[in-house]
């Protein structure tokens, strides 16, 4: 089904249940939508993430909504976003969501274009602090990209929709994640290399160059195509040159976290450890807004 077809047509003023009312669609994806809503429950804004009409029976959908609340439940850090309650049965299954008020990065670059050091250090410190955290309650969110990251002090990482266990993303044996940010063992999963804590750091990489750069690091993929190395530039291609004000610092993490071998990137307390002298080297004017980490 369409999944612009296959919506709730939610207004403003509509229930979505007894205490949730919408207020606009922010957006969605294949299985849910979600929407900015008034929660009678905290008695303020919220995110509701709602399966679709033609999803609320699907089994792998419902799979999909359960994975996401576990993750919820088992992530608790300052850089990710947090669920406040869910409801399975019904007729609209869905997650409840704390609201982050703040720009997207994806918004910002397609507005602005690349950003500045002052905005792009913090952003990379504070993701890597959560990839740090979540390798270490066993997960991964493998879907890492600029409009799963709300721009702020600190930054948070939004959308656990495909996050999976360490020991479930091993066994994973399809694609998963959003094309152009997805590491090589996401693109195409084999038996020797399958996705983990290192195709986040990727994820972070391809986030970082666009976010200096305002361009993605590999050529666009042909979605018509059969032929992974076709669908998946970043399965053959080396990355684009990132551009000369880069600091030496930044290219180095940057291509490190690109390579397309997993052993070989850089772990997510690595990234904030090369990155964060950097940050301390900034004018202190030209950091109001963004806090250094002592």
């Amino acid at each position: 089904m369409d999944a612009r077809r296959d919506s709730w047509l939610l207004a403003e003023g509509d229930p979505i249940t007894e205490d949730l009312t919408a207020m606009r669609l922010l957006g969605g994806g294949e299985a849910y939508e979600a929407y900015l809503a008034f929660d009678e429950i905290t008695f303020s804004p919220v995110v509701v993430k709602v399966l679709r009409p033609g999803q609320v029976e699907d089994r792998s959908a419902q799979r999909g909504l359960r994975r996401e609340v576990a993750a919820l439940a088992r992530v608790n850090h300052p850089v990710v976003v947090r669920g406040l309650r869910h409801e399975y049965d019904g007729p609209r299954p869905h997650i409840v969501l704390e609201h982050i008020d703040g720009p997207r990065l994806s918004s910002l670059i397609r507005r602005y274009g690349p950003l500045q050091e002052a905005q792009y250090l913090p952003l990379a410190i504070d993701v890597a602090s959560a990839l740090h955290y979540l390798g270490n309650v066993g997960h991964v969110h493998l879907d890492i990209k600029p409009s799963n990251i709300i721009m702020g002090a600190p930054a948070r990482l939004i959308d656990l929709s495909v996050a999976r266990t360490l020991d479930a993303a091993a066994e994973l044996d399809h694609p998963i994640g959003t094309d152009a940010y997805m590491a090589p063992e996401q693109c195409a999963p084999s038996d020797g290399v399958r996705p983990g804590l290192a195709s986040d750091v990727w994820g972070l990489g391809a986030t970082l160059f666009e976010a200096v750069s305002g361009r993605t690091p590999f050529s666009d993929g042909d979605q018509d195509s059969r032929v992974p190395e076709e669908i998946w530039p970043q399965l053959v291609e080396e990355p684009r040159r990132l551009p000369d004000r880069v600091p030496d610092e930044l290219v180095k993490v940057v291509e490190a976290a690109l390579d397309r071998e997993p052993a070989n990137r850089p772990l997510p307390h690595e990234v904030a450890e090369a990155l964060q002298p950097v940050l301390e080297r900034q004018p202190r004017g030209h950091l109001a807004g963004f806090r250094v980490r002592a």
